[in-house]
């Protein structure tokens, strides 16, 4: 059984999340996912939604098998339990997948990093545009 990791902060679930999560899944037979802890999230705004909802909506989807909270001191702490096969990055990830892949290796970690180069280019298919659009339209 090929185990395949996603990992995301999942703020506003929207279709860009479902396309990262069903091309994530194709690669394997079981789909975990990895919410980013709030405390973890330095690339980018704090989230609004506490991580245990944005954990609660990622568990519900039919296409993840598991979904769990990060690590609050170390990124890569959940990989030694979950001993992924592969790891998904999203399109627009900020991690690079050859560092990645080191990081890894030095950790004694195996798994293969596939960046996911599909997207879904919809108008509301990120975070960001939708917060831009609710500010447009109510702001």
């Amino acid at each position: 059984m090929t185990k395949v990791l996603a990992t995301g902060t999942f703020e506003i679930l929207h279709p860009g999340h479902l396309t990262y999560l069903r091309c994530a899944k194709a690669l394997g037979d079981e789909l975990i996912v990895i919410v980013a802890r709030d405390k973890m999230i330095k690339h980018k705004r704090a989230p609004v939604v506490p991580e245990e909802q944005r954990l609660e909506m990622v568990q519900s989807l039919s296409i993840v098998d598991r979904a769990i909270l990060g690590s609050e001191r170390d990124i890569f702490e959940p990989l030694y339990e979950i001993k992924p096969d592969v790891i998904a990055l999203g399109h627009d990830q900020c991690f690079d997948a050859d560092e990645l892949t080191g990081q890894l290796r030095k950790r004694g970690l195996e798994a293969k990093v596939v960046r996911i180069e599909e997207f879904n280019p919809g108008e509301l298919c990120g975070c960001g545009k939708i917060v831009e659009k609710i500010i447009e339209k109510y702001g």
